[in-house]
């Protein structure tokens, strides 16, 4: 009886358990880094604003401080924040942000995305791609044009409806940009897969596709099968032209 009542208030007089922050694992840091992201692209948080401090800030998201400092190095990697001793940690201008980073992109549709932004990345489609498809078609090889048709089954098997249509739509504009052998290209494909993915998400946020997109791709296969530089390059400006179409449809 006198040890239970001792080990009783043994255990009254013991500090209540702490709790630890969640750890520092690359999950927490993402999802730390897409919080804060997100904040900064919406225009939560302006060019110039500083962030809270890495105690308070760790504080309120309830994580450890060493996981808040991995996601703003994220950050800082990306161009939307600078970090220096004493100053604290600053949003920069938005001239500054890399807006073709994949993350940024995804950030920025999140919300209600900037319609000079979409406009861009359309301009930006307008002047790569069609020089791109034309390179394709003179330099693709087999393996090449298979995973082109691989992707357009796909798509036409899953629609763009569906996750698995919008990676193979994804899929089908890499192996344009790899058939071009130019390395420059290549280093661009997860930006312009990231702008053809959440364009045609955003196309469907409130209603269905205005029409199929799949002859638009498919006419850009054949030329680039045929071997035709001139008819590859205007079938992708087409392919281009029309997706900003059903973005400004989608957008009234």
């Amino acid at each position: 009886m006198t040890n239970a009542k001792g080990e009783a208030d043994a255990l009254d007089k013991a500090p209540a358990p702490t709790r630890q922050p969640r750890g520092t694992g690359r999950r927490l840091r993402g999802a730390i880094a897409h919080k804060l992201g997100l904040a900064i692209v919406s225009g939560e948080y302006a060019p110039g604003d500083t962030l809270s401090g890495e105690i308070a800030f760790s504080e309120a998201l309830d994580v450890s401080r060493s996981a808040y400092r991995e996601a703003v190095q994220v950050l800082t990697a990306k161009g939307l924040v600078e970090s220096r001793p004493k100053a604290g940690t600053r949003v920069l201008p938005r001239n500054r942000w890399n807006l073709l980073d994949p993350d940024v992109v995804a950030w920025a549709f999140a919300g209600n995305p900037d319609i000079q932004f979409i406009r861009s990345l359309f301009e930006l489609r307008a002047i790569v791609e069609p020089a791109a498809a034309r390179l394709a078609a003179e330099r693709r090889d087999r393996a090449d044009l298979k995973a082109m048709k691989d992707a357009l089954a796909a798509m036409r098997r899953h629609t763009l409806a569906t996750e698995a249509g919008l990676a193979a739509d994804r899929d089908f504009h890499d192996a344009i940009l790899r058939a071009t052998r130019n390395d420059a290209l290549v280093v661009l494909s997860a930006s312009i897969g990231a702008a053809v993915n959440w364009t045609t998400q955003f196309k469907q946020r409130s209603r269905a596709l205005p029409r199929d997109p799949l002859p638009d791709h498919i006419r850009v296969y054949d030329g680039i099968a045929a071997g035709d530089p001139d008819a590859a390059g205007a079938a992708m400006r087409a392919l281009v032209d029309l997706a900003l179409e059903d973005t400004r449809y989608a957008m009234t």
